[in-house]
């Protein structure tokens, strides 16, 4: 079949893996369907997933010698700081006015039992995700008179459910444009063969599919032909983003550094906003050098004896974020190359509800850093990564710690120290419907360092939590927090029994 040969794969090991000109068991017949448009871009999409398995199997994926990991040079990190130092132009309409945001929106509300993409779940004064990002990027067209479109990767998830919803914000002045990432077929874990037999996404075969991972972002953006009808429009940067991190607003600072330098000879293509590790971001993937090259080193990529290392705050003190500034002629020069941008390799096993043990082949979008010679990043302050990924995360954005303007968020300025508490709900507050019935209202966290809840607990209204606050129920026990309560530094446990902390 001679749509089916990649470059490269006459390189392939014996026994490794297909032969010359062969694909996967299955997957030939799938590239034999019919010629409809939908049929064409799974095609492109079957292509897309050999590259990346061709790679799995040659085990160039996750591969990099410990030994040779070093911390990436000073000026390659630079301080938010610096930035604030250099003056804006004048016209900020037009600083603005090259911009492109787009929000990664391929997620369910899985973890939080949400049904749907988790960009529709209420998070705050009865917005969803999706309505804050709208009512940020609306409030900048009109307080610079600018057009900053917004700009959605959907996956096969979430791309019907977000069309419906995004139909409400067209008399709003910001436009919504959408596009769907790609649709790679699942291995087995044991034979490396796709489970895929059919193009149909009903019944037992949805299963056989998955979005493999934002960093296809890139790809998927350049075949949508968005990104060349963003450059025919003058827009020269896209700013990305997880939907669910509130503090992932459009920065003008960022923003103007990548203008200023983008007349220069060595122009800077690629930012990646980091920011300061605490024990509890031990899993995010850091910057480092690895021979002479800024790369992004995820956890799923560390060698299982170095994991600790990994984690430790001492040696890697900083974490991506996923707010990533890029230039969009950078994206398009690469992909014209009509290559994979070598991206290292996620492999994420997972086991089905029927219990078969499976792969998915993922990329990362900030392991596309080493493929801009000049990127850099830039240590943000902790108030532009505020993900939320748990009902602990939601209760923090629902509380009086922050307030809402014009979609964001921001620190109530009554709080003394400007860092979040460190809560830790249990097993009965994982589902955000269970989680918002314990609530009769949010309780009152502005003093609060600590929380851990533990059992059958519910609170009443206005209740008031300060410094470290342990709430415990044992199995059969319930603990219901009057209305009214404060609780400072107090252990609450049993029969609603309170002890000095």
């Amino acid at each position: 079949m001679k749509d089916t040969h990649l470059p490269g794969s006459e390189e392939m090991t014996k026994g490794n893996g297909p032969a010359e000109e062969e694909v996967p068991e299955g997957l030939e017949e799938l590239l034999k369907t019919d010629s409809t448009e939908e049929a064409q871009a799974l095609k492109r999409d079957i292509h897309g997933f050999l590259r990346l398995y061709q790679r799995f199997l040659q085990k160039k994926g996750p591969a990099l010698e410990w030994e040779k990991i070093q911390q990436p040079p000073e000026d390659r990190i630079q301080a938010y700081d610096l930035l604030q130092s250099t003056p804006l132009p004048k016209d900020v309409s037009e600083l603005l006015n090259q911009l492109v945001v787009l929000k990664l929106n391929g997620g369910l509300g899985t973890s939080m039992a949400f049904p749907g993409p988790k960009s529709l779940m209420s998070v705050c004064n009865e917005n969803t995700f999706l309505d804050l990002t709208v009512k940020q990027i609306e409030h900048l067209n009109k307080q610079y008179d600018c057009d900053v479109p917004l700009l959605l990767m959907n996956s096969f998830y979430t791309d019907e459910e977000t069309q419906k919803v995004c139909k409400k914000y067209s008399h709003q002045r910001v436009q919504v444009q959408t596009f769907t990432q790609s649709r790679f077929p699942r291995i087995r874990r044991e034979s490396r063969l796709p489970i895929a037999r059919s193009l149909s996404m009903e019944g037992e075969n949805a299963k056989a599919w998955y979005p493999p991972g934002h960093g296809d972002v890139y790809a998927s953006l350049y075949r949508s032909g968005l990104l060349q009808e963003f450059l025919n429009q003058g827009k020269h940067f896209i700013f990305i983003s997880n939907i669910d991190n509130l503090g992932a607003t459009v920065d003008l600072r960022i923003l103007g550094h990548l203008v200023t330098t983008a007349t220069e000879d060595h122009p800077c293509e690629f930012i990646m906003e980091v920011t300061d590790k605490t024990p509890a971001d031990v899993k995010g993937g850091t910057l480092i050098q690895h021979e002479g090259s800024l790369k992004l080193l995820e956890i799923a990529q560390v060698p299982q004896e170095h994991i600790d290392e990994f984690t430790s705050v001492s040696k890697f003190k900083i974490f991506n974020t996923n707010n990533l500034w890029v230039s969009l002629e950078a994206i398009k020069r690469l992909q014209d190359k009509g290559e994979d941008m070598d991206m290292d390799i996620i492999v994420n096993p997972k086991t089905l509800d029927g219990g078969e043990n499976i792969l998915q082949l993922e990329t990362a979008v900030g392991a596309a850093i080493k493929c801009f010679p000049n990127a850099l990043g830039v240590n943000v302050p902790r108030r532009r990564f505020l993900p939320v990924k748990t009902t602990s995360d939601l209760l923090l954005v629902m509380s009086n710690l922050y307030s809402l303007q014009d979609g964001c968020l921001t620190m109530n300025k009554f709080r003394e120290f400007q860092t979040v508490p460190l809560i830790k709900l249990g097993a009965s507050f994982t589902k955000v419907q269970d989680f918002l019935c314990r609530f009769q209202n949010i309780p009152n966290l502005l003093e609060l360092d600590h929380l851990t809840v533990s059992g059958d607990v519910t609170f009443g209204k206005d209740v008031i939590l300060k410094g470290t606050v342990i709430i415990i129920a044992n199995h059969g026990e319930h603990i219901d927090i009057p209305t009214g309560t404060i609780l400072e530094n107090k252990i609450v446990a049993g029969n609603l029994r309170i002890h000095d902390h």
